[in-house]
Order: C-alpha cells, then structure tokens, then sequence
C-alpha cells in the first residue's frame, strides 16, 4: 500500500473557453476539478508530464493563464479519505474499502490507486447510466479505451457473457488486471493491449460497443465500430465535452448513425447510438 503521494497543484484560470479547460483535464487525467472563483485547480501525480497537459489548456484556450507549484504531499489514507461510492441507477461503484453491505451482483469495485477510471467521473456514470438500458443477458462486449475496465465490470454485472476490454496504455493494463480480479470476473473479461482501430475487427461481431474516450478518437473509429457490431447491434459514446455534442451528431449523422437515447452530467454528454 503507497504511503505519502507528491502531486503538482495546477491553477488555471480560462478566458474564453472554462467549458474547454475543464475537459481538457479530465482528458488528461484529472480526478476531479476545484472551482475558485474564476479558476479552477486541480492535481496531478509529481511524475505527469506537465507539458503535455500545459499544451492541451493552451489548445482549449489560448489566452488561459496557468499556474504550476508542488502540492503538499498527500497520506494515502487521506486521499482514500476523499474517494466515495457512487450508485448509478441500479449499479454501485465503490473503492474496495466501502464495498461491505453492497449486493455484490450490482457492485463494481475499483481501486483508485491507479486512477484509470472511477466513479468520480461524470464520464464514467453517462456510460454506465445507458449500458442498463442497452446491455442483455448474453451480450458479447466491446469496450474501447477500457482503463481501469470499470465499464467492462459493469457489463458483466449487467449480464454480459464476454467482454474485451480495449487499451491501448500500458501503464493502464495492470490496474484494469486487477480489478477485473477483485471483482471476480476473469472469466468474462479479457484484456486486450493495442489499437482498437486494429483490434475491433477481429472481436466482431460484438452487439456492444463501448467508447469512452475523445471525440477526435472516436470519429475515426466510426465506420469500424458500426461493421463491427451484430444486426442489432448499438454503441455507446462517452467521455465528450457538451460543446462538442453538435459536431459530433453531424458526424453520427453522416456515418449513417442515430441517436437512441443521450445523457449529460456536468460539461460531459453521452449517447447511446444505432447504425441507421
């Protein structure tokens, strides 16, 4: 068990685009946003490439000011402190330490150690909030930009047969393993390293597509996803900021795709799509 944890404190406070800021950190890993006044703070492990995140504030907004400084160094215990159960509809996700007296046949348990996808994102709980009304006894699942597998997990609780669980970030592998574990559902759940753009034709065809990463990802990965899936076959899209929701329903709308049912929390939109 890790015990004190060095971060970095980043404080930006946007210009023209707040909206664009916000989800240009959690794309880049943040775990949650503090709103002060007109900033909004956040942090990051001392070992993130700060420049990178540096880079994706400036491209959501050019003229945002950005203050970098080491945090106090953080007790695990204290961190764990902060991290809660979240019930999803008829789903639970909660850290391993608070699973006690959930049904363990709706709970999904992730460990935020790593922090490669928990219930703390908005993102997250609008993927998991149209998998309950998508997801049947027996579905065969793909799950694109996995992380921590919690929506893999989730699947399986919903009553899917097999899941692959798509990654393409190496360092995501390990966590996603085991999870999968503490959950108890190895036998249902593959992780598969690499390209989903390479890999999703070979698992077809799937009757779900999960798709929880960015929209400049996404679209690409359009055309694949819909010859991937079964004759009833949808997909559900997450992880993509409100302001991108008309371009990328121009985009569904030229790929031959409809909406069925959509999801907003905070600045994130989701939605649960049908090849026409």
């Amino acid at each position: 068990m890790p015990g004190r944890v060095s971060w970095i404190a980043l404080r930006i406070t946007p210009e023209t685009n707040r909206e664009g800021v916000i989800a240009a950190l959690f794309e880049s890993g943040s775990q949650g946003i503090q709103e002060d006044g007109a900033a909004v703070i956040t942090h990051f492990p001392s070992d993130t490439h700060i420049d990178d995140i540096r880079d994706a504030i400036i491209d959501a907004d050019p003229h945002a000011a950005i203050a970098v400084a080491d945090a106090p160094d953080t007790d695990y215990s204290q961190r764990r402190a902060l991290v809660s159960a979240h019930r999803v509809g008829d789903l639970v996700i909660t850290p391993p330490w608070l699973a006690d007296g959930f049904d363990p046949h709706n709970t999904v348990i992730v460990d935020p150690a790593m922090a490669f996808g928990t219930g703390e994102h908005a993102t997250t709980r609008g993927a998991m909030r149209l998998m309950q009304g998508l997801i049947r006894p027996g579905d065969v699942v793909a799950d694109l930009g996995a992380g921590s597998a919690v929506l893999s997990i989730a699947a399986v609780k919903l009553g899917a047969s097999r899941v692959a669980a798509v990654e393409i970030d190496p360092d995501a592998i390990g966590n996603a393993e085991e999870n999968i574990r503490a959950n108890g559902v190895s036998n249902n759940v593959e992780v598969i390293e690499g390209d989903a753009t390479v890999i999703l034709p070979l698992l077809s065809p799937v009757r779900v597509v999960i798709a929880n990463i960015i929209s400049s990802v996404i679209i690409p990965l359009l055309p694949v996803m819909k010859s991937s899936l079964t004759g009833d076959g949808q997909a559900i899209l997450a992880g993509i900021p409100t302001e991108e929701r008309d371009a990328m329903l121009s985009a569904l709308s030229a790929g031959g795709w409809t909406v069925e049912r959509e999801d907003t929390e905070d600045v994130w939109w989701s939605a649960q799509i049908a090849p026409c």
